[in-house]
């Protein structure tokens, strides 16, 4: 403990600074829900954007404030919302994606028209080509009508808005309102949604609750779509898995029954199926990890608005998890797939690995047996060339005895030349053959480790 106490010391004033601890603090308050009045209409845009496309968005969101007199938001802000006199406008930058809300009281006329079927969005009041030009690709788009249940004609606002054969009801926020869509793209390629709240107690809903009540009803769409963007991903890779499987399994019947001459082939094959497999698992998995986070932030949310299913209708929860749920563990069962085919294709490698290491060893066993009978046979030879070393060198020495024999006889050397000859030709011989075995005995011994 005191080394990690001494550990963590010095990297404290670095790491916490004041500012950070600030930022730390404020992310509490972070994207904090607007205070909403029923009635109003709310439309809401999710814009799938890369880093270019987030820049975009802001210098985007700087004109619209332009516009209108106001400041556009700090360079590092993930945040801003700004009331623009006919509505008001929130802005979030994510990770992913941007989203972009807009807000708009509802007049008489307006609670006529939505009456009738002819329902105001929030959208109408924003300048059209601004809106067209949002950067980014839509990746969902919401229109809400937040109303007071006391003087609406719920029933038939609900047959005008919404597909009778798909709509959900639900109560929510301690029951005190009504949650109701079909989740339905219309033409505009925004799905509906209609919030039913109580004006008098104990039903009353303060514009602080029906500000996160409209939050999080937005978000679960949000992150629904979000989260669902893992599907065809999955599908991609599931075909891509069984094929990949397929092949596997081929590979692993060919090694059964490969001879020696095809493994190098099948490794091969194993191989490129491993690197397939990596590069697939690197396009695929944080895409998957990303889709499992949008669908637990969903369920959260769901959980948040503690729905009670109206008789009669189905909650949201119900409609959403009946296709969510299925797709989510769509994406689990392709990564984990994933995973166990490489685990898999590790385990074949590691089989065929090591039959190639056995065979090669049994290779380098018949190597070693054939260099041990070829230096038999050197050594057979080496005496051989020995023994003619020993006569050919005892020849020339004995001539140079009996030359030494010539001249000695004229100064009274007694002996004959061929007697002396014949007598020198044993003492050389054994004399030249003792010299070649110490000198065999010096190179093997200095040959020879310490």
């Amino acid at each position: 403990m005191p080394c990690a106490e001494m550990t963590a010391k010095p990297m404290l004033p670095e790491l916490l600074t004041p500012e950070l601890r600030l930022a730390l603090h404020q992310e509490l308050h972070a994207r904090p829900a607007a205070q909403l009045q029923a009635p109003l209409a709310v439309s809401h845009w999710v814009m799938l954007a890369d880093e270019a496309e987030r820049a975009a968005g802001r210098a985007h969101l700087a004109r619209l404030l332009a516009g209108r007199g106001q400041q556009p938001p700090a360079d590092d802000a993930a945040f801003a919302q700004a009331d623009l006199g006919e509505f008001s406008l929130r802005w979030e930058l994510h990770t992913e994606f941007v989203t972009w809300t807009f807000f708009r009281p509802l007049a008489p006329s307006d609670l006529a028209a939505l009456a009738q079927g002819e329902p105001p969005t929030a959208a109408e009041l924003v300048p059209a080509a601004w809106r067209q030009a949002l950067p980014g690709r839509a990746l969902t788009g919401v229109h809400l009508w937040a109303l007071s249940r006391r003087g609406t004609d719920t029933a038939a606002v609900l047959r005008r808005l919404f597909d009778e054969q798909a709509v959900t009801g639900s109560r929510v926020i301690s029951q005190s309102s009504e949650l109701h869509t079909d989740l339905r793209l219309r033409a505009d390629g925004c799905l509906r949604m209609l919030v039913f709240t109580g004006q008098t107690a104990p039903d009353a809903v303060t514009p602080r609750r029906l500000g996160r009540l409209v939050q999080r009803v937005l978000e679960i769409e949000t992150y629904r779509m979000a989260a669902l963007l893992g599907l065809p991903t999955a599908r991609r890779a599931v075909q891509w898995l069984a094929e990949g499987e397929r092949e596997l399994a081929a590979l692993a019947q060919a090694v059964r029954h490969s001879a020696r001459a095809d493994e190098p082939g099948l490794l091969d094959r194993l191989t490129r199926l491993a690197a397939e497999l990596e590069g697939l698992y690197a396009g695929t998995h944080a895409r998957f990890s990303a889709s499992a986070a949008y669908d637990d932030l969903a369920r959260q949310r769901l959980a948040e608005i503690a729905e009670l299913r109206i008789d009669g209708m189905q909650s949201l929860r119900d409609f959403i998890e009946r296709r969510l749920s299925p797709a989510m563990a769509t994406c689990r069962s392709a990564d984990r797939r994933q995973a166990a085919l490489s685990a898999r294709i590790a385990r074949v490698g590691d089989l065929l690995r090591t039959r190639v290491e056995v065979e090669q060893q049994l290779s380098s066993r018949e190597l070693l047996a054939a260099m041990n009978r070829r230096q038999a046979l050197q050594l057979k030879l080496q005496s051989t060339v020995e023994g003619l070393s020993v006569a050919a060198i005892t020849y020339y020495v004995v001539g140079l005895v009996a030359y030494v024999a010539k001249g000695a006889q004229k100064i009274g050397w007694p002996v004959s030349v061929e007697l002396t000859a014949a007598a020198a030709v044993p003492v050389v011989a054994l004399a030249v053959w003792a010299s070649l075995r110490r000198l065999h005995h010096r190179i093997a011994g200095a040959d020879e480790p310490d």
